[in-house]
């Protein structure tokens, strides 16, 4: 789906859902990545590449600004919600890019039914609160990417000593 030297479009959720459902009468299998993609780095590519790898489309949530500042705190995020989009669009791998304003991926994984939600190593398949939700629709929760010792907080740390 996704082209060479184009962006991923980022669709607001009702145009996300009628792609998707395009895209799965293809025969396509879905995957959903989320995050909030602050500070980007290598921990984030390697979560993404390996989402990417379960399927054949893969959709990454990016919370919102609202809802980063209320995980982060006030002084977050260092970057708004559409430049945080925009680069993770970029990426060769992910096919398409929605943000989403409610506290938990919950309701974006009940539009989409996604057949993979993945999650990162800082989670367990047991961990991961949405986990009922994507079984119950048949759905799998699946653990990618490296070890967790990677973040942006770490980096923001790092750089205003």
């Amino acid at each position: 789906m996704n082209q060479t030297n184009s962006f991923a479009p980022v669709l607001e959720r009702n145009r996300l859902v009628a792609r998707v459902a395009i895209e799965r009468r293809k025969g396509a299998r879905i995957v959903l990545a989320n995050g909030c993609f602050d500070l980007f780095h290598v921990g984030h590519i390697r979560y993404l590449a390996g989402a990417q790898a379960l399927g054949d489309i893969l959709i990454v949530g990016i919370n919102s600004d609202l809802q980063v500042r209320r995980l982060k705190g006030e002084n977050r995020p260092l970057m708004p919600e559409h430049e945080r989009a925009e680069i993770v669009s970029a990426l060769k791998f992910v096919d398409l890019v929605t943000i989403f304003d409610e506290p938990t991926v919950a309701e974006l994984i009940r539009a989409v039914r996604p057949d993979f939600h993945a999650k990162g190593t800082d989670y367990t398949t047991e961990s991961v609160p949405e986990r009922a939700i994507v079984r119950e629709y048949g759905g799998k929760t699946v653990i990618v990417g490296d070890p967790k010792d990677h973040s942006s907080t770490d980096l923001i740390k790092l750089v205003s000593r």
